[in-house]
């Protein structure tokens, strides 16, 4: 699917500069055949100025007529203005128009669009300052236009692009919003038969040995079933949120970790010295800090430390999930987010993006992978607004 992305973007970026290419070349010979045609217009013009009995006059004004789109100032040899011809002059007086015409006939020198003519006999080699004319020409309407349609055509359809691809994009992460919501749903329905019957079970089993030790441990694995449940009713609707310690929420995550995982494994929390209260939902967050805690475990392998740390800032609460095991690559800080991204050979690869949905949509914080290196550990990092709740 990348591969088709970047050959597309080539494709597209190919088909631009042909276009580029294309327009560039017809501007070029459009703007040859301007200049062509203002030599014979400065070659009408100084027939005009040295006519005679034996001057075709049709002819000459025909030359001089038939010019009604290149903008011409013509100007003497002393530098002042003796005609003009396709120009709107933005003036209230008469020295005004003058200044102007002068203002435009210097730019067009300046720019290499001036045809120099002698008045004088042919046998003159250095002719009279007052037998010299200077046609100044500018490119036409036409002209300029053609050289920027191009630009503006591919800001068009650029344009348009972005807009498909952002369309089609939000389609399909709709579309994978809709899945993942109905496949969490049906997950909580389906579980919700199972757990009814366990609980009946579980008061039968109370009555008939209720000094047995191990019901509390069957009570605590049916509560940890319900809230599973719980969590995944949730996903697809705004939940609730309310204002909780985060020091026991993130106590009960570790509590729940801490007794079914390996020995080797060592957990730590550290906490400011205030009470830390933020605006969540907390079965859904327990299972994000839970989900980054065993991510992290099967990076360890089953041996190491993971120390989660929380902090204070100005607007937010900060808690930093740090653990010892394998690493992420750089390129991939944000590929691990992605729906199906997983380097477990057994995993759907949807934890995180469910963890990043969580944090960020329903809970208006961040969540991103804040320091990794393979071989050395990874860091990710929670910030969640501190004070009233998200949205009010």
């Amino acid at each position: 699917m990348k591969q088709v992305k970047v050959a597309l973007v080539v494709v597209a970026v190919v088909i631009a500069a042909a276009s580029l290419v294309v327009s560039h070349a017809l501007t070029r010979d459009l703007s040859r055949q301007e200049q062509q045609n203002m030599k014979v217009w400065a070659e009408a013009m100084r027939s005009l100025r040295a006519a005679d009995e034996t001057t075709d006059l049709n002819l000459v004004l025909a030359v001089l007529g038939g010019n009604s789109s290149i903008p011409v100032v013509v100007l003497d040899g002393d530098g002042g203005v003796t005609t003009f011809r396709n120009i709107d002059i933005d003036a209230r007086t008469a020295a005004d128009s003058t200044a102007f015409l002068l203002g435009r006939a210097r730019a067009m020198q300046a720019a290499g669009r001036v045809v120099t003519l002698s008045l004088a006999p042919p046998e003159v080699e250095r002719p009279a300052r007052e037998d010299v004319i200077y046609v100044c020409y500018d490119e036409s309407l036409m002209l300029r236009r053609l050289a920027s349609y191009p630009y503006v055509q591919l800001g068009v359809v650029g344009l348009f692009i972005a807009l498909a691809i952002f369309a089609l994009l939000s389609s399909k992460r709709a579309e994978q919003n809709k899945v993942w919501v109905g496949l969490s749903k049906e997950t909580a329905h389906q579980l919700g038969t199972p757990i009814s019957s366990l609980m009946a079970w579980q008061e039968v089993l109370a009555e008939t040995y209720p000094d047995d030790p191990l019901l509390p441990e069957m009570r605590k694995d049916v509560r940890r079933l319900e809230l599973i449940a719980e969590r995944f009713s949730k996903i697809g609707s705004r939940p609730e949120l309310r204002e909780e310690n985060l020091p026991d929420v993130i106590g009960r995550v570790v509590e729940y970790i801490g007794r079914r995982t390996s020995d080797r494994v060592t957990l730590s929390v550290s906490y400011p010295g205030d009470v830390v209260h933020v605006w969540m939902n907390a079965p859904l967050f327990e299972w994000v800090v839970e989900n980054l805690c065993k991510n992290a475990i099967d990076a360890m392998h089953g041996e190491g430390s993971i120390s989660i740390y929380v902090s204070r800032r100005a607007s937010h609460v900060v808690i930093d999930v740090k653990d010892t095991g394998c690493g992420i690559r750089a390129r991939h800080f944000r590929s691990v987010f992605k729906p199906g991204f997983t380097t477990k050979k057994r995993g759907w690869g949807l934890g995180l993006s469910l963890a990043k949905r969580i944090v960020e949509e329903y809970h208006r914080g961040r969540i991103y992978v804040k320091q990794s290196e393979p071989g050395r550990g990874t860091t990710f990092c929670i910030e969640l607004p501190a004070g009233a709740p998200p949205g009010a």
